[in-house]
C-alpha cells in the first residue's frame, strides 16, 4: 500500500524545514543568543503565530525533529542485532552511525551539529530529546535479555546509553569517546 502526503501535510514540512533552515543558519551566523523568534519567523518569511505553531517549545526545538526517533532507532537496533550480540555492542554501533559520532555527515549537517554541541541551550534540549527515548529502550533491553523492565540494570543502561550523545559529544573525538564510555558499560551488562 502506497501512502501519499496531502497538501496540507507537505506544506507544513516545507514550512517545518524553512523554519529549521532559517533557525540553523541564524544561529551559526549570529549565535544562538543573538537571535530572536522573530528573526527566524521574518527569514522564513512566516509569521510568529506559524513559528510556534509549529514549534511551540521554542527556539531550542526549531533544529530539532520531536525526538521520538531516538529512542525508537536506538530499541530497534537492539531488536534486529544478530544472534548472539550482546546488547552493548548492538548499542554502541547504533550510535556510533549517527548525530555527533558520525564522521561522514554532509556539510549542512556537519554545520548543524557543530551548532549543536558548541550551544549549550542547544545540547540541554538534545539531551532532553535523547532522555524521552528512556522507556523505548527500556523496554527493548528487557524484552532481549529477559529482564524485569523496571529493574535497576534494565533502566541504567537505558539511561546510561542515552546520556553517551551529551557526554562524549563535545569532547574533542566524541566516537573515541563514545567507545571509552561503552567499553566501561559492556563487562558490566550480564548479556
Amino acid at each position: 500500500m502506497v501512502m501519499t502526503t496531502g497538501r496540507r501535510e507537505r506544506k507544513k514540512a516545507q514550512t517545518r524545514k524553512a523554519l529549521a533552515d532559517a533557525a540553523v543558519r541564524l544561529f551559526a551566523e549570529h549565535g544562538y543568543d543573538g537571535v530572536t523568534v522573530a528573526q527566524i519567523a521574518e527569514a522564513a518569511d512566516v509569521s510568529i503565530a506559524t513559528l510556534f505553531a509549529h514549534v511551540p517549545d521554542g527556539k531550542e526545538a526549531l533544529i530539532f525533529d520531536d525526538g521520538a526517533g531516538r529512542g525508537d532507532r536506538l530499541a530497534r537496533a537492539v531488536r534486529e542485532r544478530p544472534p548472539g550480540e550482546p546488547v552493548p555492542r548492538a548499542l554502541r554501533r547504533c550510535l556510533a552511525a549517527g548525530g555527533p559520532f558520525a564522521g561522514d555527515l554532509p556539510p549542512e549537517l556537519r554545520r548543524k551539529r557543530d551548532l549543536i554541541v558548541n550551544t549549550p541551550a542547544l545540547r540541554a534540549y538534545s539531551r532532553t530529546l535523547w532522555i524521552a527515548g528512556e522507556p523505548a529502550l527500556a523496554a527493548a533491553i528487557a524484552a532481549e535479555s529477559g529482564q524485569d523492565p523496571s529493574g535497576m540494570a534494565v533502566r541504567a543502561l537505558a539511561r546510561y546509553v542515552l546520556e553517551i550523545p551529551e557526554l562524549a559529544g563535545a569532547e574533542p573525538d566524541p566516537l573515541a569517546a563514545m567507545h571509552a564510555i561503552f567499553d566501561l558499560l559492556e563487562p558490566g551488562w550480564p548479556g
